[in-house]
């Protein structure tokens, strides 16, 4: 028995110990992180597939709950609700220090009062901060899917590279935007049999206001996503290096990378432009240790540094390398096609691809999660050198910000030949060995030619509540801000508290320059008198002439009762003291949010006029409302900071007012211009329905509505049919049936005539001004040249070419659709329609709202053969029957940032 005792013991103990062993087991089978394959059911790269966010952002939660390499984070919602997710890869023992290297990240970034003996412990003891994003624009369905598939490599190997990577860099993976890559998984795999599925033909814009514009909302970010992104970026994290993964590449390669072809934007520090070329250089060394061709630079794409606004290019004005890919690829499998010209290896493609029949999804995946590694392995391998280099290039800002600078812009240099040209010295001899420093000295390094120290906002300018709004931007992109508390004086000139300092003595100084100066794009030729080579974007875009704000220059060093304003925390407007009034209240027309105020009073039902002529110093189209309004303004109307006055007497000839019945033409797959103002709209309280080509083709367009706005697009050119070119009705759900179809000139456009001539407006913008010559009104082309037969040709891009930039037209600021406007206007102008008068305009009515009265309108950016543009008409207003069409060939709605104009769009959107 006793024998019998000692077994059970021993049998007991040995099922306790199996026990524990396969609890143990269980445990250790349980962290175990899936695979993209076991969790989605497929690869990142099979063909045919795609995921969706929701498949996403459980797999993303799942592996971060099991691993002790991820946390996930949510950095704010998108614009539909959605949670934006960030996973924040590195080592365990770095997950306990993180909040510590994130200090030692935004402390070098900064590079405020931080010696160099400092700077070089921090960055010894701090860790690279690398970004990778994925998704941005979701039909290029490499991005998300690369991001999934490198987080899981990340997260499971355990190599001696990966293991370096964790130890030394802290990796923050970022989804790009949610909402469109449920829109695109879900339409993508809506079909049942593989072969089937296509991305193209969604009903909508991926993102829901603006789509593939994400990526040009990133200096003014007003969208939630860019505000997310933004946050981390320049205020919370403030990478040493970011990584923005997009499509395409050129064709006959696979992917364009860093470095980037010319021009570079001069406000650079140099270890920019060579920091690119170095995290570069990693990459496509790697790719060609590993046989992977056809990675092109340079002048291998169109890819440029210029640019400010997308997310990876306002990095660069904040000291971060900002890299960006183009590749190939998706679920459908396509081909390299041959390009001949791209098969010889030179310094833009040194490693060629050859054309391939089929090229895989998966072929594009494995280069992304190489390019990654490169990217992540150069951090890991240089990450003191990064936190330093991030450092230099502050403290250089800094420098170059307290005392007397001169950016190297082209203008300066052509006035420098010009002047040396019409020198004596000119005819002296020849300029082989250089010109005398004379010239250098006194045109180049000319005293009123000198970079400004900082930028006063003044608080007592007319629109201060657009103002505060520029403020933002800048607070968004982790701008240092000062603000008056009390009175002060500068240059003589008195400002009032409360008034907004910008001083660019601080590291992210190229993004001051970039928001408060013009920029001087080069005139860039394919050789010397050839076509212009067409800019990666905007060539000028100078936010704070776009928002039409007021501020002064300051070139020398200045002081004065200034608080310092935390950084990323938003202004709000101060809230002025407002009394209820006998008399009404008046709000001038400068005012953008007035136009948000009177649209809230008409919903509640409150009397709205607006006055015919200026009245106690406001101007004409100031809003008047009656005494019982004071609790919606009390209520609603402060918050904006607008000064409500109170009344000395009810106006004399007011008009009332009545919102319109808004019609914003939009078209099946979403139009993006048209979206950016649907935001606007929304943002300024407007109400307005969606119209599309087949309810303007049904007629009686009058009995619904009462304006129609075409926002650059939807018009066909003049000759064309504009025939529909979108997918069936067969292939499409019926619940977008009735976003099919397109203007056409036979059917849409008499419908439109009927509508004007029965009484209704048409606000044409852009492109959609060619509406003009549809209607056959009294005007003409002004950018063409007479050929000897007589007859016009439009100006060929040798003698004349305009692409983005900020210009100044004349505006009659007496006409109604010009109120709150003064005489002049900063418009964005991108190639768009200049009109003439014909002699019977006249007669018939036409007026002009705005014209360009000068042969030199260029403000930032690019205009070549800008004198041909004095005289031409940029906005007019042409009665038909009982009804107008208005026409604004600017991008006066211009992505949501020419607050400037915005008042040229509100003007119309009343009855009177």
């Amino acid at each position: 028995m006793k024998k019998t005792k000692t077994n059970n013991k021993f049998i007991q103990g040995g099922f306790i110990l199996l026990g524990v062993f396969i609890l143990g087991l269980t445990a250790a089978m349980s962290q175990t992180i899936p695979s993209p394959r076991e969790h989605f059911g497929f690869g990142m790269g099979d063909d045919y597939h795609i995921s969706t966010y929701s498949q996403t952002e459980a797999y993303f939660k799942k592996v971060a709950e099991i691993s002790d390499r991820a946390k996930l984070v949510s950095i704010g919602k998108t614009e539909e609700g959605r949670d934006q997710w960030m996973m924040i890869v590195t080592s365990p023992e770095n997950h306990k220090n993180l909040d510590r290297f994130k200090e030692i990240s935004v402390k070098m970034a900064r590079a405020e009062s931080l010696a160099e003996s400092e700077a070089r412990d921090l960055a010894d003891e701090g860790k690279a901060i690398v970004w990778i994003d994925g998704g941005l624009h979701s039909t290029e369905t490499v991005g998300i899917h690369q991001l999934t598939e490198t987080i899981y490599n990340v997260l499971t190997r355990d190599d001696k590279e990966n293991q370096r990577i964790l130890d030394n860099v802290v990796i923050l993976f970022v989804h790009a935007n949610p909402d469109g890559h449920e829109k695109i998984g879900d339409w993508y795999m809506r079909h049942a049999e593989p072969e089937k599925r296509s991305l193209s033909g969604l009903p909508v814009l991926y993102q829901k206001y603006i789509g593939h514009d994400n990526n040009r909302d990133f200096y003014i970010q007003n969208m939630k996503e860019s505000v997310n992104m933004g946050h981390q970026l320049f205020v919370e994290w403030i990478p040493q290096v970011m990584y923005n993964h997009h499509q395409r590449g050129p064709a006959g390669s696979v992917l364009a990378g860093p470095p980037y072809r010319d021009p570079f934007n001069y406000v650079f520090d140099p270890m920019m432009v060579t920091g690119i070329d170095a995290v570069g250089a990693a990459m496509y060394n790697r790719l060609n240790a590993e046989n992977k061709p056809g990675f092109t630079r340079m002048n291998g794409s169109t890819f440029s540094t210029w640019y400010n606004g997308g997310l990876r290019t306002t990095t660069h004005y904040h000291n971060i390398i900002g890299i960006l890919t183009e590749i190939v690829g998706g679920p459908n499998p396509e081909s390299i096609p041959l390009v001949p010209d791209r098969l010889i290896p030179n310094a833009n493609t040194p490693f060629p691809v050859t054309p391939q029949e089929t090229w895989k999804f998966q072929q594009s995946i494995d280069y992304s999660v190489s390019l990654n590694y490169a990217v992540l392995d150069y951090a890991a391998r240089n990450r003191d050198h990064l936190l330093y280099n991030i450092y230099s290039m502050g403290k250089g800002s800094i420098e170059r910000g307290s005392k007397d600078y001169w950016t190297p812009f082209p203008k300066k240099v052509e006035a420098i030949k010009t002047a040396y040209d019409q020198s004596k010295e000119s005819s002296q001899g020849n300029s082989r060995w250089g010109i005398p420093s004379i010239f250098y000295d006194s045109i180049y390094q000319a005293t009123e030619k000198r970079d400004p120290r900082g930028f006063i906002i003044p608080a007592d300018q007319k629109d201060f509540p657009t103002a505060v709004k520029f403020i933002n931007a800048l607070i968004k992109t982790g701008i240092r801000i000062e603000k008056a508390t009390s009175q002060f004086q500068v240059n003589g000139k008195t400002y009032p508290k409360g008034s907004y300092i910008v001083k660019t003595d601080q590291a992210f100084r190229p993004h001051v320059i970039d928001m408060f100066e013009p920029q001087d794009y080069p005139n860039d030729f394919q050789y010397p008198g050839g076509p212009p080579i067409r800019p990666y974007d905007a060539a000028g875009w100078t936010l704070a002439y776009q928002m039409d704000v007021e501020f002064d220059r300051i070139l020398d060093g200045f002081d004065g009762p200034f608080e310092t304003l935390a950084y990323g925390e938003l202004e709000v407007p101060e809230q002025l003291p407002l009394s209820g009034s006998k008399n009404g209240f008046l709000i001038s027309s400068v005012h953008n949010d007035a136009f948000t105020v009177a649209n809230e009073l008409l919903k509640k039902g409150i009397k709205v006029s607006r006055t015919n002529s200026s009245v106690e110093e406001m101007p004409a189209g100031s809003f008047y409302i009656p005494s019982n309004g004071y609790k919606v303004l009390a209520d609603y109307g402060k918050q904006f900071g607008l000064e409500i006055k109170a009344a000395k007497s009810q106006p004399k000839d007011l008009l009332a007012i009545k919102p319109s019945r808004v019609a914003l033409y939009d078209s099946y797959g979403g139009s993006m211009p048209s979206g950016w103002v649907r935001w606007i709209l929304e943002q300024y309280n407007f109400e307005f329905e969606l119209i599309f080509a087949k309810e303007i083709d049904q007629g009686n367009l009058n009995a619904k509505y009462d304006a129609i706005l075409f926002i650059s697009g939807g018009i066909p050119s003049l000759g064309s049919s504009g025939g529909y070119r979108g997918p069936k009705e067969e292939d499409t759900p019926s619940e977008y049936h009735h976003m099919l179809g397109s203007i056409t000139a036979d059917k849409s456009i008499p419908q439109l005539k009927r509508f004007i001539e029965n009484g209704g407006k048409v606000v044409a913008i852009g492109s959609s001004s060619v509406l003009a010559y549809h209607l056959e009104l009294p005007v003409r082309n002004a950018l063409v040249e007479v050929q000897r037969d007589g007859s016009e040709k439009p100006l060929p891009g040798e003698k004349y070419y305009v692409p983005g930039s900020v210009l100044q037209t004349r505006v009659d600021s007496n006409q109604v659709l010009n109120w709150g406007l003064e005489d002049y206007s900063y418009v964005l102008f991108n190639n768009n329609p200049v009109f003439k008068l014909k002699p019977e305009a006249k007669l018939q009515g036409v007026q002009a709202l705005s014209w360009f009265d000068t042969a030199t309108p260029l403000k930032s950016g690019w205009a070549w053969g800008e004198s041909y543009l004095e005289d031409g008409i940029t906005a007019f207003v042409a009665p038909m029957g009982k009804g107008h069409l208005v026409v604004y060939t600017p991008e006066i709605t211009y992505r949501a940032q020419s607050h400037g104009t915005f008042k040229m769009l509100f003007n119309n959107l009343y009855k009177y």
